[in-house]
């Protein structure tokens, strides 16, 4: 008896390692370019520390690649170079404004260096959570816990004394150092949230009434959203930061929609923070300092309105093609020139040409990070993916917003780029945590050998 035999051609998934290793050489490269800019520009010569500068941001970032290869074979190939690129670019920038700060007397030390000790310490983050998660699976075990640990280092700087700088309290103060528990936080919320949208997705996606071609949700299903809504005002309340809360509440309505693909959850949720920032603007004098700025940057040039007038004012001057690198007037930013407004440090000397090539190397992650959350086996995978993709997409639009005018100043920091230990430590854990739910994205599912006949399958039956 002839029967046709099956014939099982397997998927072969190459691994893209080396794809990395060469991006990664570029993304070396490119900001040890920029940094010998600098220094022709401002000196003349060649910076001696260019050297070290790229030795040390090479030998890091070989480390993470080794790792990946070791640990996460088949990890998106892209996320590496792209963050290493934008943390470099942001070494650059801000040995930049050291530069001009010290030699205009507005700053007595370079904070450059510091930052690139940071950069070690969140590779070393990137490297152990590569290491010790796995299996981003597990992490679905810890909802519960992680949202509990997540709501304690938010609110922990809140019952702390001397933890406010620039009116937020956002700082915990350990020593001669200063952390910022919010941005480890971002990560144990987002597990929080995607853990528990897993489980109540379904309820969370039934309709209630129906108005104007809209299908509300059911009132007995709001309860997440008003819990996510009144955190974010007590955030505002006692933390005086509207950009964490912004970042918190928006993210959670992302995934709302994204786990339940329902439009009406993004419609209630603007509506709820429509009334809640105008709740905000009556109550709290900040905001009305930030909202009066953004509308009239011009009504306290001395004053409030200081920082962001001389951002649009970089800005202005920067143009389509910048000023060149070393040759504009970052000392006019002040210190925040390395933080909050390194945007417009970075906008002013390579303009709006290398200022849009900036967001799309940002958007290039987010994307990335997307991708992973379509190409993940499991539901909670895709949306802690998802979250993460979107809570980098949203502090990258919040920064850049408030900085060229488009919406109030919150005070966020640019993602990998603005000085800052713990929003670069954080941010390089997360880069950690999508690469290895990547890999088990595009790993190769396990082969199988099917019956190739009838009576292959009865021979097998028989045997056992």
């Amino acid at each position: 008896m002839s029967s046709a035999t099956a014939t099982v051609i397997p998927q072969v998934t190459r691994s893209r390692r080396n794809v990395e290793l060469l991006l990664l050489v570029f993304a070396v490269v490119i900001p040890a370019a920029a940094y010998a800019n600098v220094g022709l520009a401002v000196a003349g010569e060649i910076p001696s520390g260019m050297w070290g500068y790229t030795a040390g941001l090479g030998l890091l970032v070989l480390v993470a690649h080794l790792v990946l290869r070791r640990f996460a074979k088949y990890a998106d190939p892209l996320l590496l170079p792209l963050v290493t690129l934008v943390n470099g670019l942001g070494l650059v920038v801000i040995h930049r404004v050291d530069l001009a700060l010290i030699a205009t007397g507005k700053s007595k030390s370079a904070v450059a260096p510091t930052q690139l000790l940071w950069t070690a310490i969140g590779i070393a983050f990137f490297t152990a959570v590569v290491v010790a998660v796995k299996d981003h699976r597990t992490l679905q075990r810890y909802t519960y816990t992680a949202g509990a640990a997540g709501l304690a280092l938010l609110a922990l700087p809140a019952f702390l004394p001397n933890s406010e700088i620039n009116g937020a309290k956002l700082w915990v103060r350990i020593g001669g150092f200063s952390i910022q528990p919010g941005e480890f936080a971002k990560i144990l919320l987002m597990i929080f949230f995607a853990g528990y949208l897993v489980v109540k997705r379904d309820a969370l996606a039934l309709a209630g009434k129906r108005i104007l071609g809209v299908d509300l949700p059911r009132g007995r299903d709001l309860g997440p959203i008003l819990v996510a809504w009144g955190l974010g005002l007590l955030i505002l309340v006692f933390e005086k930061d509207l950009g964490t809360s912004l970042l918190f509440y928006g993210s959670f309505v992302a995934l709302l929609y994204i786990s339940t693909e329902r439009i009406s959850w993004l419609l209630l949720g603007g509506l709820l923070f429509l009334s809640g920032a105008y709740f905000a603007y009556l109550i709290f004098g900040h905001v009305q300092v930030r909202v009066e700025s953004w509308l009239d940057p011009f009504s306290d040039p001395g004053g409030s309105t200081f920082q962001i007038l001389h951002s649009l004012m970089g800005l202005a001057w920067g143009g389509v093609t910048g000023t060149g690198l070393g040759q504009g007037h970052v000392e006019y930013q002040g210190i925040y020139g390395r933080s909050d407004f390194i945007i417009a440090a970075y906008g002013e000397e390579l303009g709006l040409a290398g200022l849009m090539a900036l967001l799309l190397i940002y958007a290039l992650v987010v994307e990335r990070g997307f991708r992973t959350a379509v190409g993940c086996r499991d539901p909670f995978g895709k949306l802690l993916a998802a979250g993460f993709a979107v809570i980098l997409s949203l502090q990258v639009f919040v920064v850049v917003g408030g900085v060229t005018k488009l919406i109030p100043l919150t005070g966020l920091t640019t993602p990998f780029m603005a000085a800052g230990g713990s929003s670069l430590v954080a941010n390089w854990a997360i880069i950690g945590l999508l690469l290895r739910i990547s890999d088990h994205a595009r790993r190769p599912a396990p082969e199988t050998t099917p019956p190739t006949s009838p009576d292959d399958e009865k021979t097998q039956v028989v045997r056992l």
